[in-house]
């Protein structure tokens, strides 16, 4: 089969996509549309690969939904032959184990899983159900960052609730799945036959988590029944006493909208230091607010590579991935600070760099930092269902 397909990662703030040949290594094209209810979008469109036209400017002060109408007819306007649409959908609940097709009765099923991803699953069915209007005769493929995780045992699927509340589906679930499954697969290319070894995978970015690994699947991970649990992120709490949201609901009087809105979207990063949930503003910082930020940001991540490293037995390779991961050489440097204990043993001049390698020739464990592709991962997904049919 010939044809295109396009690959579709539609947040709150921002619309990734990239097109691809059907037979194609590389994308024609990639992109993001960045900067949604600011009121000055950016698009920008990288072309190394072939890509052959100049997109327009972003029209401002416009809501998601046109901003996205806008994007996608222009690349309908652009792109021909478009025969599957691949879609990353944040959370797939117990159902939804590996890439699906996207039909009225799925939609639905995932439309009853908004609660438990409000910052993101909204905006992916907004992308599936616009796809859907400009390609009607193309497969709707969804990509579950949830998926991945399904390997774990139950003991770390299970919180300590009655076995009905657990059935009807409240447990950890996981996120960031396609980076992990992405970094699972292109690890042996530098570590070879360790890299089905002990592993955890730190994806630091506006969102953060931990993954670990053993023979390249997830035994445990550090996000729960949401993507709110866990390590501290740019707007989002991470980990706190469920008491202490009691308290905000009764002592506080506050709404459990109010609670969502201040764990999701005013804690953080953004909430410790008063000044932004950006790492890098904060680096560029004197505020010991921003300080504070940098070092609880640090605390958490230590605090979750040594419960993480537990769950494995020990500890082979430790993989930096995302924004922060890859390119904040003074985060990784905080992060491996202190946890020799554990075996990691950073090399300055080389995480200075943002070489691959991190680690100091003696380490008797691996610390790298790699870029994570999950469009490549939905691409190659998407395909397999054109290549089915």
């Amino acid at each position: 089969m010939t044809g295109t397909i396009l690959v579709l990662n539609v947040g709150s703030s921002s619309i990734k996509f990239a097109a691809y040949p059907v037979h194609a290594l590389q994308p024609a094209l990639q992109g993001a549309l960045t900067g949604m209810g600011t009121g000055k979008p950016e698009l920008e469109i990288d072309t190394d690969h072939g890509g052959l036209f100049d997109p327009a400017p972003a029209p401002p002060d416009l809501p998601e939904e046109e901003l996205l109408a806008f994007l996608l007819g222009l690349l309908a306007e652009r792109l021909s032959g478009i025969v599957a649409v691949g879609h990353r959908i944040v959370h797939g609940g117990r159902s939804h184990t590996a890439p699906v097709l996207l039909t009225d009765a799925i939609i639905a099923d995932l439309q009853a899983l908004v609660p438990l991803a409000p910052l993101h699953e909204p905006h992916n069915l907004h992308g599936v159900a616009a796809a859907r209007r400009i390609w009607p005769e193309a497969a709707q493929v969804g990509c579950f960052d949830t998926a991945f995780h399904r390997t774990q045992p139950e003991v770390a699927q299970r919180f300590a609730i009655p076995g009905d509340l657990h059935d009807a589906g409240i447990q950890r679930y996981g996120f960031h799945g396609l980076s992990y499954q992405f970094i699972a697969g292109s690890l042996p290319d530098h570590i070879g036959s360790l890299a089905a070894g002990r592993v955890i995978v730190a994806h630091l970015g506006n969102g953060a988590s931990l993954c670990a690994m053993k023979e390249g699947k997830s035994v445990a991970t550090t996000m729960g029944m949401t993507a709110l649990d866990g390590l501290v992120m740019g707007t989002r709490s991470g980990a706190i006493d469920p008491g202490a949201v009691l308290h905000l609901l009764d002592a506080h009087a506050m709404s459990s909208a109010e609670v969502s809105d201040l764990l999701y979207t005013r804690s953080g990063l953004r909430g410790v230091s008063g000044l932004s949930g950006d790492l890098r503003v904060l680096e560029a910082s004197t505020d010991p607010n921003a300080e504070l930020a940098q070092a609880l940001f640090a605390y958490r991540a230590q605090q979750e590579i040594g419960a993480l490293a537990a769950s494995l037995g020990g500890l082979d390779a430790l993989v930096f991935t995302a924004g922060i991961g890859q390119f904040s050489a003074t985060m990784r440097a905080r992060i491996c600070e202190g946890m020799g204990w554990i075996g990691l043993d950073l090399d300055p001049g080389a995480n200075s760099r943002n070489a691959i390698h991190l680690q100091r020739d003696d380490s008797p464990v691996r610390i790298l930092a790699l870029p994570t592709d999950e469009e490549i991962v939905i691409f190659r997904a998407t395909r397999g269902f054109i290549s089915e049919g």
